[in-house]
């Protein structure tokens, strides 16, 4: 139960993320919906929620199939991987939006800070 609870407040502060992303970068977008069942805050849960599935589900195996460019990189190389992970979940959800490859990659930092700031403080026990 407590995993469950840990996943959604990350959702939650990652909704947060994308709220301040739309704000500090115009080339990313998020189209909220007025009459959904929680407003455009809504919006912003889902964005989180999706870009936690892919992160969860499509990351690992991105980052294991680039680990040579990893390593060569000394990690530099993460940020195009988190960058095409926020370019997939621009591609799965009609709700965002990424103009362009340099935005991806402020914005897939930025989403990679957070995340790990939240993982920090979500898993002390």
């Amino acid at each position: 139960m407590a995993a469950v609870i840990r996943f959604a407040l990350k959702v939650v502060v990652m909704a947060l993320a994308f709220y301040g992303l739309t704000r500090l970068l115009s080339g990313i977008q998020i189209d909220g919906n007025e009459d959904g069942a929680l407003g455009i805050s809504g919006t912003f849960l889902w964005v989180a929620l999706v870009f936690a599935v892919v992160n969860a589900i499509v990351g690992p195996i991105l980052r294991f199939l680039s680990f040579p460019a990893i390593l060569l990189s000394l990690g530099l190389f993460l940020l195009v991987v988190n960058a095409a992970l926020l370019g997939l979940t621009a591609a799965l959800s009609d709700r965002l939006s990424v103009d362009g490859f340099g935005t991806a990659v402020l914005g897939g930092l930025v989403l990679a800070v957070v995340g790990w700031a939240a993982d920090l403080v979500l898993d002390r026990r």
